[in-house]
């Protein structure tokens, strides 16, 4: 994994020499167990109070959060961009590292000097008792699945930030942006913005290939063969291929209704999903055997003209799922190289 660390690993550090000096707040009434609260950067002039709207309503923050905890699989890679390191973070058991984390995460914490966040489990839904325990003074979830009655149990701990529309489809521009203003860090997370952007911009340019370039991507299953899934346009891993300068194939837009980051059509199905290029991921190269040669999966054109790519690495895959400032420059070296190669059919 050490290759892949380079790139974050350097914009972390990029980051951290170039904001301005060094606060940490005060520990609080947290478990033993919890990390310290630490900050590298500092807030901007006059930012609170503010308040933000998001799904559930708004939520006005009155002061400098000192404790943030974060749910979702975003809002604390956001967070660490902007040079706050939460005392508490979602478990990352789909992809993550043995620590429960990700690589890219873990070199920035690092790079700051800082304690690694405790880390609870959500697969159960928001673990409301372990982040209390915690005494956060704001809860992030701007890229999260928490519910509206999860809302209103969190509120009582902390301010909640929650997603602006609909769960888990928050690009990171927004999230980026909405996390900037709960910590009091606009400026830094303009900063940090065109910092991506900019990677995003040379990468574009490396790689013509990818201008308008029909995409679909998809979901399969080597364990089920009979649907094929699909990721909206609104789901961060598209919307990031589509800032690479590549397009939704038309059968997209019918196949994911309004509102929802996926959708799915049967298998019997498969030769009209037409598309120049079908992106997914799976657990296994066997599964990539089982795909390919199975009776109707094998019909999606890229599959049959080898137009297709399938991750295997889990820890690439939750990159690409996820993007942030600190998973992009992964994305760039680790998956991009890859859709290329699928859309040249090499």
């Amino acid at each position: 994994m050490k290759q892949r660390l380079a790139a974050p690993l350097a914009a972390a550090t990029v980051l951290v020499a170039a904001l301005a000096g060094c606060s940490t707040g005060a520990t609080g009434s947290a478990s033993d167990t919890a990390a310290e609260p630490t900050a590298t950067t500092s807030v901007d002039a006059d930012a609170f109070p503010v308040t933000i709207e998001h799904a559930f309503g708004e939520t006005t923050i009155e002061a400098e959060p000192t404790r943030v905890a974060t749910l979702g699989w975003t809002d604390h890679d956001h967070a660490v961009a902007l040079g706050v390191i939460p005392v508490g973070a979602t478990k990352i058991a789909w992809g993550g590292n043995e620590e429960g984390s990700t690589d890219w995460f873990d070199a920035a914490v690092e790079e700051a000097g800082a304690e690694a966040p405790v880390r609870y489990d959500d697969a159960d839904g928001a673990p409301v008792d372990e982040i209390a325990k915690l005494a956060p003074d704001l809860i992030l979830a701007t890229n999260s699945g928490v519910t509206e009655a999860e809302y209103a149990k969190l509120s009582k701990i902390a301010p909640v930030v929650a997603y602006p529309e609909y769960p888990w489809t928050t690009d990171w521009r927004t999230s980026l942006e909405m996390v900037g203003q709960a910590l009091g860090r606009t400026a830094i997370a303009e900063e940090v913005a065109a910092d991506t952007e900019a990677t995003i911009e040379e990468a574009t340019q490396a790689h013509p290939e990818l201008q308008g370039a029909e995409l679909i991507y998809g979901y399969l299953a080597a364990t089920d063969l009979s649907s094929v899934g699909m990721y909206a346009p609104e789901d961060p891993r598209v919307a990031l291929m589509h800032d690479f300068g590549m397009v939704d194939a038309p059968v997209v837009a019918e196949s994911v209704k309004p509102g929802e980051f996926y959708g799915m059509v049967s298998a019997e199905r498969s030769s009209e999903l037409d598309s120049d290029v079908f992106l997914t991921w799976v657990d296994s190269a066997e599964s990539i055997e089982t795909i390919e040669n199975d009776k109707l999966l094998s019909q999606i054109p890229a599959i049959a003209g080898g137009h297709w790519y399938a991750e295997t690495d889990m820890e690439t895959t939750m990159a690409a799922t996820n993007p942030t400032p600190l998973s992009i420059p992964v994305i760039v070296s680790d998956f991009l190289p890859h859709v290329v190669e699928a859309i040249e059919g090499t």
